[in-house]
């Protein structure tokens, strides 16, 4: 075997890296730029009869009727009369359908939290990354806002895929702060009164997004320093346990949401946790892969134990109202998979979710503009190909709604 010699090795230094960074930035912001234009943001596409008749529950013909006989505003049509409606042109019909319908079919309009109702706060976990979290999450909380429910997503990873999903560019707009971080931080109790650096409260990091009826609580590469913070102040009795720091500010903006979806990082460290401790719901990821399933089975164990610790050290239980297995980037034709999910289901029941979230290109292609499945132009796209992954994303969303809708009673 041939030597090679140190010399012919060029050392790369920490400037050099930090440039490979400043480079990146600057091509992924003009990336972005043009990817949305004009105005280098996002903005939501118009939906069609179909996709509206399936988000209000009405058939594409009475939807048609009640446009005629001028009960229904009016909405931009092409040339050849095919409607197109925004998102909030969708709940402005929601509220005339709710004011004239009688009951129950009345009340499924409507389909969020009435008085008594406690809101629902649904994380995305694993300890794994590459199990489709991030996707899982954007895309529950943008057909529950489509449903009509009020929905806040929280994005809980340093990475802050899920803040970029959502067309912000979070090394540009929250280098210095805006960010989950400063509504969960911890204050300097040690500096001089007037220096101290004190948490803000949540409402004031959640932005607006270009989704109606959907909020975001952006991430930041900020939100590492969490884990540093809470570590050194675990035992300093003159903060609030960090087990309850996200459960607190979230009941600061309970009356404005339904839902609370919430994207964790892949791993099990004191931002999980405080995830953990704040949800009511739990969604577990998992690639239907036996390896995927091991890595899944040690993050139980572990999430189970420290929630033990956890819940002695409160002094009351941590429990949940559903924890249910979500099998992702599944493909029905491969055989190895499907007997994965076979052996998975077999095992929970049914704890595993009925229908899985499928594989598709028409996902990983939408990722590509930082995009979903609901806000790409369906022109842009095969259309069965679309309508295969929209038809596997709304049946989760859908069967996930069903048990949102049991745990309020109805």
């Amino acid at each position: 075997m041939n030597s090679i010699s140190h010399d012919m090795w060029q050392a790369v230094s920490s400037s050099q890296l930090g440039a490979c960074a400043e480079t990146l930035a600057s091509a992924l912001d003009e990336q972005f730029r043009e990817a949305h234009q004009p105005g280098g943001s996002k903005t939501l596409r118009k939906f069609a009869v179909g996709e509206v008749s399936d988000l209000l529950g009405v058939s594409p013909a009475n939807l048609r009727m009640r446009h005629k006989d001028g009960s229904l505003p009016e909405v931009e049509s092409d040339a050849r009369g095919h409607r197109y409606y925004s998102a909030e042109e969708i709940d402005k019909i929601r509220d005339v359908l709710f004011r004239t319908g009688r009951g129950k079919s009345a009340a499924a309009y409507r389909p969020g939290r009435r008085e008594g109702d406690r809101l629902q706060v649904i994380s995305c976990v694993n300890f794994k990354g590459g199990s489709s979290k991030t996707t899982t999450a954007i895309h529950l909380a943008q057909r529950y806002a489509l449903r009509g429910y009020r929905v806040l997503a929280l994005d809980l990873d340093a990475q802050a895929s899920l803040t970029t999903l959502f067309g912000f560019r979070p090394e540009v707009e929250f280098a210095e702060g805006g960010t989950i971080y400063d509504a969960l931080r911890y204050a300097d109790l040690d500096a001089p009164e007037g220096e101290r650096f004190e948490p803000v409260p949540l409402r004031d990091v959640i932005r607006k997004t270009y989704f109606h009826n959907l909020d975001l609580a952006p991430a930041g590469l900020m939100l590492s320093e969490y884990e540093t913070e809470t570590a050194n102040n675990l035992r300093d009795n003159r903060h609030t346990v960090f087990a309850r720091r996200l459960s607190e500010a979230l009941e600061s903006v309970e009356d404005d949401y339904d839902l609370v979806i919430i994207d964790c990082p892949p791993q099990l460290g004191f931002t999980t946790l405080s995830a953990l401790t704040a949800s009511t719901g739990l969604v577990v990821t998992v690639v239907p892969g036996m390896l995927d399933i091991a890595s899944m089975s040690q993050f139980l164990k572990l999430v189970s134990e420290t929630l033990d610790a956890v819940s002695n050290a409160l002094g009351e239980p941590i429990a949940y109202s559903f924890v249910k297995f979500l099998v992702t980037r599944y493909e029905p034709n491969d055989g190895p998979q499907r007997q994965t999910e076979g052996y998975l289901r077999a095992i929970l029941k049914d704890m595993v979710m009925v229908n899985p979230m499928l594989k598709s290109t028409a996902i990983s292609d939408a990722g590509m503009t930082h995009q979903t499945v609901y806000e790409v132009d369906p022109r842009d796209f095969i259309r069965t190909t679309l309508d295969r992954a929209l038809g596997s994303v709304n049946d989760v969303g859908n069967e996930l709604e069903g048990i949102i809708q049991k745990v309020w009673g109805r």
